[in-house]
């Protein structure tokens, strides 16, 4: 048998409308994270772009006649 035990408070009511919740400004971490998504899209657009180029230019390796 328990040596305790809790009793469950019920909250108190509500006595009118709730406020309206105001947009917060996007935190500086947020901003931060962004600009380092937006560098990496970037760059792995480049680096696409470059073995795109590359494939494009290689040389033909068939055995010579």
């Amino acid at each position: 048998m328990p040596a305790f035990t809790f009793e469950k408070i019920s909250p108190p009511p509500r006595r009118g409308p709730i406020p309206p919740i105001e947009q917060k400004q996007r935190g500086v971490i947020v901003q931060v994270l962004g600009r380092f998504v937006e560098a990496r899209v970037q760059r792995a657009e480049r680096v696409e772009r470059a073995s795109l180029v590359r494939r494009d230019k290689a040389p033909d390796k068939s055995p010579p006649e």
